[in-house]
């Protein structure tokens, strides 16, 4: 497997583990019955809990194109060294910017985000 393709599955694993962090987050904000039901008039979380989950959305947001850009790049026998460092630079920029988020650093946050955007501009760049 193609280290591209590694770390896109890793980039996965990161979007999953988010996710639980995000939903046991909610739980524990508004509690599982409420979260079990229809949602409908449901406030949005707060704190750490309202920040787990808009990471994970921007998360889902970011992989989506991550994971196009690396299957096009291997379909396309693309891959080279530039290919493999913005795939790095998008998954470890991707890690450090949920942990940072998590936290509530914002202005670390935006530049660890751009971090991840130059990984995903490299790889774009090898394809056109």
């Amino acid at each position: 497997m193609k280290p591209e393709m590694m770390l896109l599955l890793w980039a996965v694993l990161l979007a999953f583990v988010q996710m639980l962090i995000a939903v046991t987050g909610a739980t524990l904000q508004v509690g599982l019955p409420l979260l079990a039901g229809n949602r409908e008039g449901l406030a949005p979380c707060t704190g750490w809990a309202g920040r787990a989950s808009r990471a994970h959305h921007n998360m889902l947001e970011s992989l989506v194109l991550f994971a196009a850009l690396v299957l096009i790049a291997a379909l396309a026998g693309k891959s080279n060294a530039m290919t493999l460092l913005g795939a790095q630079l998008f998954f470890w920029a991707r890690l450090v910017y949920a942990v940072v988020y998590l936290a509530g650093i914002p202005w670390a946050r935006t530049a660890v985000w751009f971090v991840s955007v130059i990984g995903l501009a490299l790889i774009f760049l090898q394809l056109v």
